[in-house]
């Protein structure tokens, strides 16, 4: 029997936090992301796995951090509002170094906006929204398939490096249904947070000895230890001393950036004789593939980049696909928040041209055509 299903992308979402081993889910309903919540609360119970609506967004994301440190892997879902109160939260999980994966389904803004229609105006959001410096490292999928093996690696990823990650799908990702098969669990590499052989007396949540990622131990296995907001020592005990600030915030930024092998993830097509190539993302990644084989059938050549994980965004990648190319098209759902990112990393004799829309509705291919043809 064809275990391939009609899925939809919030619940391959669902289903990959489950496969991943997500056993808590703290959450408020809001469209477009209410559906993650839904096949949470039907899944997590048939495993001794934990659902709870909590009263608001700010109190979800508090829930899944305090699940987290009692040693749950831990996830939430959002869209652009509920998103805007999760960031004080969001920025307490990063400097206190807590595992958590958090899903923002994207949809039209400010304020209450469009609830029921795409687009990709969070990106920004998802990178600084959170007071501070800080790093952060959000992806982008454009199918169901990849929701699903995106939701498993970020889980991987925050799990492995200590920190929250977002999944930054929009509306048409989040309720797009395609053909998936769901892989059998043994074929999964699935990653768990490293624990400490230390005994209680010797372990230090925060000691820069043990690595860029220390050891975190679970509340209620016989380790105490404090945890906070503020800049903290090795102990997790407040400090303002100079030194101990430099270290951690040298850190918190290093066991991102110095583990961009493991983070970083996109898609280039490129024959290397194109002129004109297209940046985009997410579902407007779709329209983009789709005008390049449009074009080719016109013999038209066009190069296409696509990036996967958006942050920390992939320079390099970038700006070794802009050479030999004379303009690039950067097509996004907002105003233009990522092109300001291609013309600081594109090589400078690149002409970079955006391509927005912020109504609602999806750039076609044929918008997409057009702007080739303009150029």
């Amino acid at each position: 029997m064809s275990k391939v299903k009609l899925t939809q992308g919030d619940e391959a979402c669902a289903l990959a936090a489950i496969d991943a081993g997500c056993r808590f889910f703290g959450g408020y309903p809001i469209t477009p992301a209410s559906d993650i919540a839904e096949f949470m609360s039907l899944l997590l119970p048939k495993i001794e796995g934990k659902f709870i609506q909590m009263e608001d967004e700010i109190a979800s994301m508090a829930s899944v951090i305090g699940a987290s440190l009692a040693g749950v892997k831990s996830m939430t879902a959002t869209s652009g509002p509920g998103f805007s109160l999760k960031q004080e939260n969001l920025g307490f999980a990063i400097v206190t170094e807590v595992p958590t994966v958090i899903a923002n389904v994207q949809r039209g803004g400010p304020s209450t906006g469009l609830p029921t229609l795409p687009s990709q105006s969070d990106m920004m959001q998802a990178r600084w929204g959170t007071h501070g410096d800080h790093e952060i490292i959000a992806i982008v999928p454009n199918s169901v398939k990849e929701v699903y093996y995106e939701t498993i690696r970020a889980f991987n990823l925050s799990e492995k490096l200590r920190t929250p990650v977002i999944l930054l799908m929009d509306e048409v990702i989040g309720h797009l249904s395609e053909n998936f098969e769901r892989p059998d669990l043994h074929t999964l590499k699935i990653i768990n947070r490293e624990k400490t052989t230390k005994s209680p007396e010797e372990y230090f949540p925060y000691d820069e000895k043990e690595g860029l990622v220390p050891p975190l131990v679970p509340f209620g296995e016989g380790y105490r230890y404090h945890v906070t907001g503020l800049i903290h020592d090795k102990t997790g005990f407040p400090s303002t001393h100079e030194d101990q600030v430099f270290k951690l915030m040298t850190r918190l930024k290093d066991k991102i950036l110095k583990n961009r092998d493991i983070i970083d993830k996109y898609e280039i097509i490129k024959e290397g004789n194109e002129k004109i190539g297209v940046f985009a993302y997410g579902s407007t990644a779709r329209t983009m593939i789709e005008a390049k084989n449009r074009l080719k059938e016109q013999g038209i050549n066009i190069a296409v980049m696509r990036p996967i994980t958006m942050w920390p965004f992939p320079g390099n990648a970038l700006n070794e696909f802009s050479k030999g190319i004379d303009k690039i098209i950067v097509a996004e759902l907002n105003y233009g928040q990522i092109v300001d990112e291609v013309i600081r990393y594109a090589d400078k004799n690149v002409n970079i041209i955006p391509l927005n829309k912020y109504t609602g509705r999806l750039i076609s291919p044929q918008e997409i055509i057009d702007k080739v043809m303009e150029v």
